[in-house]
């Protein structure tokens, strides 16, 4: 590979970044939309069941929509109900998370090409797309691209195939345990960003509080030659 400008030592071939809860705190969109479907059927839902959904498959969290909360709707259906819910709200407001701007903004412009890698389906990605620069990502991969979603290692494994790149010398950035999994199952250095659920400690997986504490040269560091 082409050494990283300003980091000759660093094998560091891209960054790969979970959207929602690590991007974006769109996870509470995601909630207010699991209530108000719950609640439309008569159904049941918690805040244990809110969070155990966190970083799953869309279809998995739908199956537990009908099956824990009682609502009435095939699975892809649930779906649909709540990506207009949450596009609708991140048309009125896209609530990023502290720092994630700037590191997106300082990749491209130190020569590493960053990916997305999100478990939301491609028009909710396609919202947030379009409002950063078009060079931002030269890769995207959502959750109605892959056969078997987060924590199966397909999604960062397709990113890396995507971006023609060694997963291995890839940082992945979640904010889930499911996205840890998944990013370790697919051998790449994974960063966890906690915010609605907390991350479990694990051997490999570097925990820090914000995305505004990273640096390209953080993420270098963590790629040796």
């Amino acid at each position: 590979m082409t050494p990283i400008p300003g980091f000759p030592g660093s094998r560091l071939e891209g960054v790969l970044f979970d959207m929602d809860g690590t991007l974006v705190d769109t996870e509470p969109y995601w909630i207010e939309a699991e209530y108000k479907l719950v609640a439309e059927f008569g159904g049941r839902w918690t805040d244990a069941d809110a969070r155990a959904v966190v970083g799953n498959a869309l279809l998995a969290t739908a199956r537990r929509l009908r099956d824990v909360g009682g609502v009435r709707l095939d699975p892809p259906v649930i779906v649909d109900r709540l990506l207009d819910d949450v596009i609708a709200a991140v048309e009125r407001e896209m609530p990023w998370r502290p720092g994630a701007v700037e590191l997106l903004e300082a990749l491209p412009d130190a020569g590493v090409p960053c990916a997305m890698v999100t478990m939301s389906y491609a028009r909710l990605a396609a919202t947030l797309v379009a409002k950063l620069p078009q060079e931002t990502f030269a890769a995207v991969v959502t959750g109605d691209q892959v056969l078997d979603g987060k924590p199966h290692p397909e999604a960062y494994l397709t990113a890396a195939e995507r971006l023609g790149v060694d997963p291995a010398r890839c940082v992945a950035i979640e904010d889930s345990n499911t996205g840890v999994a998944s990013a370790r199952a697919a051998g790449c250095v994974v960063i966890a960003v906690p915010h609605h659920v907390p991350i479990e400690p694990t051997a490999g997986v570097t925990i820090v509080e914000s995305l505004a504490a990273l640096t390209v040269a953080d993420l270098a560091a963590l790629v040796p030659g």
